[in-house]
């Protein structure tokens, strides 16, 4: 299973799922510690909200795990077959790890615009 966590500092996780550019994506089998494979840092047509279609170097992975997001992008990750989970959990390996465990995260904070 391949798992991405969005990270514009590459340190926590971060919102703003559509918007985001840099990813870190880990590979992970059951009961397995993660290990990261990869860093996405996108040009910024490549972000989900001005990508136009067609593949996409996200696709790859199963899960993508940020700290917040609108329902439009689930829907159009969903579509790619990617499950979105959202988190107030910052640290990128605690956050893998627990869904590798098949455990919850902590819901992500209320955020208001």
């Amino acid at each position: 299973m391949k798992i991405a966590v969005t990270s514009q500092n590459f340190r926590t996780i971060t919102g703003h799922a559509g918007k985001t550019r840099r990813f870190i994506v880990y590979q992970a089998k059951e009961n397995d510690v993660p290990v990261e494979i990869e860093r996405l840092d996108l040009a910024k047509e490549m972000s989900m909200h001005a990508w136009q279609g067609g593949a996409h170097p996200i696709d790859v992975v199963d899960v993508l795990i940020t700290a917040g997001c609108g329902e439009g992008f689930i829907h159009k990750m969903a579509y790619r077959n990617i499950q979105v989970i959202r988190t107030s959990e910052a640290d990128p390996v605690t956050a893998v790890t627990a869904i590798i465990k098949g455990q919850s995260l902590p819901d992500p904070e209320a955020h208001h615009h």
